[in-house]
């Protein structure tokens, strides 16, 4: 309802109360002026109440662009997280990333990681070549490096280049 809607309610329902109590005063049978009276208030606070409350439903299309920004917040922040993983130590991306892009690696190329370990490597090592491999590998966990550096935003980059060309 639109601002100039209820004020027109809300106008429409003081007159209406006044109405009701003139007839009210003018008629001989009181029965029905207390009910004509409710509901000639109810109007007017329920018309006051959307005036001033705004409008509690968006429309689909706010709906809709209220959607697509949470989503695209949420996508940033996890791509922000990413990164940080990516440039931190050998355990955050192990824990973090190694398994992510190994899944991605997975679904991609239809391997299975327990069925066939030489045929998951030699897949491995043709779609990312030996030097990034060791990052996606997800046998390749090195817990006593966890100090060392990542590998870094450039090789998680050419990695999921890789795994969007599969």
């Amino acid at each position: 309802m639109k601002r100039s809607d209820a004020a027109k309610w809300i106008a429409g329902g003081f007159c209406l109360v006044v109405a009701v109590e003139v007839v009210a005063i003018v008629m001989a049978h009181h029965r029905y002026v207390l009910m004509a009276s409710g509901a000639a208030a109810a109007v007017v606070l329920l018309a006051g109440r959307r005036l001033l409350g705004g409008d509690s439903e968006p429309t689909p299309t706010e709906r809709v662009n209220e959607q697509q920004a949470e989503s695209m917040r949420r996508w940033i922040s996890r791509t922000e997280t990413m990164i940080r993983w990516a440039n931190s130590t050998r355990a955050d991306w192990d824990r973090h990333l190694r398994p992510r892009l190994a899944r991605e690696f997975f679904m991609a190329t239809g391997q299975r990681q327990g069925k066939d370990p030489a045929a998951l490597q030699a897949t491995g090592r043709i779609v990312f070549g030996d030097e990034l491999w060791q990052w996606v590998d997800p046998s390749n966990v090195a817990y006593g490096a966890a100090g060392e550096p990542g590998p870094g935003r450039g090789a998680l980059e050419e990695i999921l280049e890789r795994l969007e060309r599969v």
